[in-house]
């Protein structure tokens, strides 16, 4: 299946929820599943203790999953949805501004800050973020890849003409670039959640520069 905004495939379900109460429920295992996340390991997780904690039968959990690992996924896949929504509204409120949005380069910005508060915020975040410590099950896709898929679809309007000029190579070039800034990014960040609980600002401050800098030679 794809996503909200055509963007990456949603991990399949035992059984999408067709009632609004279903999907009610659905979404309080997530719940449950991401807070538990900030309270013990993966390892720790149990289906059992997601659904005393969104207080659903724990048949109710086997409905839509197989096991944790799906479950992790699911939840996953909604925080990068969540990522992808948060970076859409900032942007749409930076249009509608005085100084019309700005370009590629305050856009990046956008993807730093959004996903920096999602690590300091989100509910099991910091654990699963958009795949981890569960990878990709029986597709070729991983995490990063995900999410630089995204990012360019969500961007696309703000790339220019630089990379874009429809043919095949560089559309390819493009797409590497992207996947390269994201890894970049994500070494560079998780290092500075190690230096500083919040997120140590001269390194993230040195991530925005390197991604400004890098992706110019692609978009400008």
């Amino acid at each position: 299946m794809i996503g909200q905004d055509g963007g990456v495939p949603i991990p399949p379900l035992r059984r999408h929820p067709v009632q609004r109460r279903s999907a009610e429920r659905l979404g309080r295992i997530l719940d449950a599943c991401a807070e538990l996340l900030d309270e013990m390991s993966y390892e720790e997780l149990s289906t059992r203790a997601v659904a005393e904690r969104a207080n659903v039968p724990i048949g109710s959990v086997y409905r839509f999953f197989s096991n944790k690992r799906a479950m992790a996924e699911a939840l996953a896949h909604r925080n990068l949805d969540e990522y992808a929504t948060r970076i859409t509204r900032r942007l749409a409120v930076m249009d509608s501004g005085p100084d019309g949005g700005g370009g590629w380069r305050e856009a990046m910005d956008v993807v730093v800050d959004e996903y920096l508060a999602m690590k300091r915020g989100a509910p099991g975040f910091t654990l699963i973020e958009f795949g981890h410590p569960v990878p990709a099950t029986g597709r070729p896709e991983q995490p990063n890849h995900l999410v630089a898929d995204r990012l360019r679809v969500l961007l696309a309007d703000r790339l220019g003409s630089g990379g874009t000029r429809g043919g095949e190579g560089d559309e390819e070039r493009l797409r590497v670039a992207f996947l390269l800034a994201v890894e970049a990014a994500d070494a560079l960040l998780r290092l500075a959640f190690r230096m500083d609980p919040e997120g140590d600002p001269a390194i993230v401050a040195e991530t925005k520069e390197l991604l400004r800098a890098y992706l110019a030679r692609v978009l400008d």
